[in-house]
Protein backbone atom coordinates (compact mmCIF):
# COMPACT_ATOMS: atom_id res chain seq x y z
CA UNK A 1 0.00 0.00 0.00
CA UNK A 2 1.50 3.21 -1.11
CA UNK A 3 2.17 6.04 1.46
CA UNK A 4 2.63 9.36 1.16
CA UNK A 5 5.75 11.43 1.92
CA UNK A 6 7.32 14.74 1.27
CA UNK A 7 10.75 14.89 0.04
CA UNK A 8 13.52 18.09 -0.88
CA UNK A 9 15.37 17.20 -3.69
CA UNK A 10 17.34 19.92 -5.28
CA UNK A 11 16.04 22.54 -3.25
CA UNK A 12 12.31 21.48 -4.27
CA UNK A 13 9.53 20.28 -2.57
CA UNK A 14 7.69 17.02 -4.12
CA UNK A 15 4.71 15.26 -2.46
CA UNK A 16 4.66 11.76 -3.41
CA UNK A 17 2.66 8.41 -2.95
CA UNK A 18 5.30 5.48 -2.47
CA UNK A 19 5.52 2.09 -2.03
CA UNK A 20 7.08 0.87 1.28
CA UNK A 21 10.44 -0.66 -0.18
CA UNK A 22 10.52 2.32 -3.18
CA UNK A 23 14.36 3.16 -3.19
CA UNK A 24 14.90 6.79 -3.58
CA UNK A 25 16.71 5.71 -6.88
CA UNK A 26 13.34 4.64 -8.14
CA UNK A 27 11.43 7.29 -6.94
CA UNK A 28 13.49 9.76 -7.90
CA UNK A 29 13.93 8.17 -11.76
CA UNK A 30 9.95 6.84 -12.07
CA UNK A 31 8.09 9.35 -10.06
CA UNK A 32 10.47 13.05 -10.11
CA UNK A 33 12.16 12.07 -13.66
CA UNK A 34 15.26 12.68 -12.51
CA UNK A 35 17.55 10.80 -14.92
CA UNK A 36 20.97 11.66 -13.62
CA UNK A 37 21.31 9.10 -11.13
CA UNK A 38 21.56 5.59 -13.54
CA UNK A 39 20.53 2.42 -11.76
CA UNK A 40 23.31 -0.36 -12.17
CA UNK A 41 24.15 -3.07 -9.77
CA UNK A 42 20.90 -2.33 -7.20
CA UNK A 43 23.65 -3.45 -3.88
CA UNK A 44 25.84 -0.57 -3.51
CA UNK A 45 28.28 -1.51 -5.28
CA UNK A 46 28.55 0.73 -8.27
CA UNK A 47 27.85 4.08 -7.52
CA UNK A 48 26.40 5.22 -10.59
CA UNK A 49 23.23 6.35 -8.74
CA UNK A 50 25.42 8.19 -6.44
CA UNK A 51 23.40 11.42 -4.39
CA UNK A 52 24.41 13.57 -1.61
CA UNK A 53 21.59 13.43 1.49
CA UNK A 54 22.35 16.28 3.20
CA UNK A 55 25.89 17.02 1.50
CA UNK A 56 27.02 13.70 1.95
CA UNK A 57 27.45 11.01 -1.11
CA UNK A 58 25.03 7.81 -0.66
CA UNK A 59 23.91 4.97 -2.91
CA UNK A 60 20.46 5.92 -3.90
CA UNK A 61 19.80 2.48 -4.94
CA UNK A 62 20.15 1.55 -1.13
CA UNK A 63 17.91 4.10 0.74
CA UNK A 64 14.45 3.68 1.33
CA UNK A 65 12.81 7.06 -0.02
CA UNK A 66 10.09 6.91 2.90
CA UNK A 67 13.58 7.27 5.61
CA UNK A 68 14.27 10.51 3.74
CA UNK A 69 11.68 12.78 4.65
CA UNK A 70 13.13 15.90 6.37
CA UNK A 71 16.33 15.42 4.79
CA UNK A 72 17.88 17.47 2.00
CA UNK A 73 18.63 15.15 -1.42
CA UNK A 74 20.71 16.79 -4.33
CA UNK A 75 21.42 15.11 -7.76
CA UNK A 76 23.53 15.77 -10.46
CA UNK A 77 21.32 18.07 -11.48
CA UNK A 78 21.00 20.55 -9.24
CA UNK A 79 24.50 21.31 -10.09
CA UNK A 80 24.31 23.44 -12.46
CA UNK A 81 22.99 27.04 -12.06
CA UNK A 82 21.54 29.05 -14.80
CA UNK A 83 22.98 27.15 -17.55
CA UNK A 84 26.36 27.26 -16.40
CA UNK A 85 27.83 23.59 -15.42
CA UNK A 86 29.26 23.40 -11.76
CA UNK A 87 33.45 23.83 -11.87
CA UNK A 88 33.58 19.93 -10.99
CA UNK A 89 31.53 19.03 -14.33
CA UNK A 90 33.42 21.65 -16.50
CA UNK A 91 36.43 20.29 -15.01
CA UNK A 92 35.29 16.54 -16.07
CA UNK A 93 34.12 17.85 -19.88
CA UNK A 94 38.02 19.39 -20.46
CA UNK A 95 39.34 16.50 -19.20
CA UNK A 96 37.75 14.40 -21.65
CA UNK A 97 36.31 12.04 -18.63
CA UNK A 98 32.61 11.24 -19.73
CA UNK A 99 33.79 8.30 -22.18
CA UNK A 100 30.74 6.39 -22.26
CA UNK A 101 29.23 8.80 -19.03
CA UNK A 102 27.16 6.14 -17.44
CA UNK A 103 29.55 6.42 -14.56
CA UNK A 104 30.15 10.21 -14.55
CA UNK A 105 27.06 11.50 -12.35
CA UNK A 106 27.64 9.07 -9.87
CA UNK A 107 31.89 9.65 -9.95
CA UNK A 108 30.89 13.72 -10.01
CA UNK A 109 28.78 13.47 -6.74
CA UNK A 110 31.19 11.27 -5.14
CA UNK A 111 33.76 13.92 -5.61
CA UNK A 112 31.65 16.79 -5.34
CA UNK A 113 31.65 15.59 -1.28
CA UNK A 114 35.76 15.61 -1.61
CA UNK A 115 35.85 18.70 -3.01
CA UNK A 116 33.24 20.38 -0.61
CA UNK A 117 35.68 18.38 2.44
CA UNK A 118 38.19 20.48 1.48
CA UNK A 119 39.83 17.71 -0.14
CA UNK A 120 43.19 18.95 -2.36
CA UNK A 121 44.81 17.40 -5.62
CA UNK A 122 46.77 14.44 -3.97
CA UNK A 123 46.21 11.41 -6.56
CA UNK A 124 45.85 8.87 -3.47
CA UNK A 125 43.24 10.93 -1.76
CA UNK A 126 41.25 11.54 -4.91
CA UNK A 127 41.80 7.51 -5.95
CA UNK A 128 40.37 6.90 -2.25
CA UNK A 129 37.69 9.61 -2.49
CA UNK A 130 35.70 7.78 -5.53
CA UNK A 131 36.77 4.46 -4.76
CA UNK A 132 32.83 3.18 -4.66
CA UNK A 133 32.05 4.04 -7.81
CA UNK A 134 32.98 2.01 -10.56
CA UNK A 135 34.34 3.30 -14.18
CA UNK A 136 33.92 0.04 -16.78
CA UNK A 137 35.13 2.33 -20.22
CA UNK A 138 38.51 3.71 -18.41
CA UNK A 139 41.35 3.11 -16.50
CA UNK A 140 40.34 6.31 -14.63
CA UNK A 141 43.45 8.48 -15.24
CA UNK A 142 40.88 11.14 -17.43
CA UNK A 143 38.91 10.82 -13.77
CA UNK A 144 41.19 11.73 -11.28
CA UNK A 145 42.90 14.19 -13.73
CA UNK A 146 39.69 16.49 -13.71
CA UNK A 147 39.22 15.93 -9.97
CA UNK A 148 42.84 16.94 -9.20
CA UNK A 149 42.13 19.65 -11.92
CA UNK A 150 39.20 21.01 -10.09
CA UNK A 151 40.87 20.90 -6.74
CA UNK A 152 43.46 23.04 -8.20
CA UNK A 153 41.18 25.16 -9.40
CA UNK A 154 39.69 25.91 -5.94
CA UNK A 155 36.33 23.75 -7.15
CA UNK A 156 34.47 23.75 -3.59
CA UNK A 157 30.62 24.50 -2.85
Amino acid sequence: MKRLITLEVNGETHELAVEPDATLLKVLREQIGLIGPKRGCDSGGCGCCTVHVDGKAVYSCMLYALALQGRSITTIEALAVNGRLDPLQEAFVDAGAVQCGYCTCGMIMAAKQYLDEGGTDDEHDVRHAIAGNLCRCTGYTKIVDAIRTAASRGSRA
